[in-house]
């Protein structure tokens, strides 16, 4: 018990002790003393276009493609607490067809890191990802609902994913858009 080797070894595992209830001490104070605030999400879709196109996979086979430029405004600042390392938002696109009960479809994507700014004003965006539909369930669909979500990438604990309360609908037209 006097040996050079078994003081580092009781040093070493109280160091390690001490930083693990640290840890947990971390995770603690922000998932049960602070609550997540749910910032108020803003949406419109300014554009919204459907065209008929061929999949890149089959040969033949052609599928509904839709595009659509959306408006965004959210102020995210107070979802940042001293335990949250960075945001990843992303935008989706949900709706129902006769094949699929759900369809989701993420359009646009967001890492926002601690200390940047955390507010959103995004006017007339293409989507970042093809909005295709497996089949032709996009023309004349009155039914798509964007929702906004985004994860907490903690320093220590878990991932919560959130979605926002604030939902959008809209609809595509009727008619195909020739290219």
């Amino acid at each position: 018990m006097h040996t050079v080797l078994s003081r580092l070894n009781v040093v070493f595992a109280y160091c390690l002790s001490v930083l693990g209830a640290i840890t947990v001490g971390c995770f603690l104070s922000t998932y049960i003393l602070l609550p997540y605030h749910e910032p108020n999400v803003s949406y419109a879709v300014s554009k919204q276009l459907v065209k008929h196109v061929r999949d890149f996979t089959a040969v033949r086979a052609k599928n509904d493609m839709g595009f659509l430029k959306f408006n965004l405004k959210s102020d995210l600042e107070p979802l940042f607490n001293w335990n949250v390392k960075q945001l990843f938002l992303y935008l989706t696109a949900e709706y129902k067809t006769k094949s699929n009960e759900l369809n989701q479809v993420v359009l646009w994507d967001k890492i926002i890191k601690r200390g940047e700014n955390a507010y959103l004003d995004l006017q007339d965006m293409n989507s970042k990802y093809y909005f295709f539909d497996d089949g032709a369930g996009l023309k004349g669909h009155k039914n798509i609902t964007l929702t906004l979500s985004w994860n907490l990438i903690p320093n220590a604990g878990i991932l919560p994913r959130i979605r926002a309360p604030d939902q959008f609908v809209f609809s595509f037209p009727d008619t195909y858009v020739n290219s």
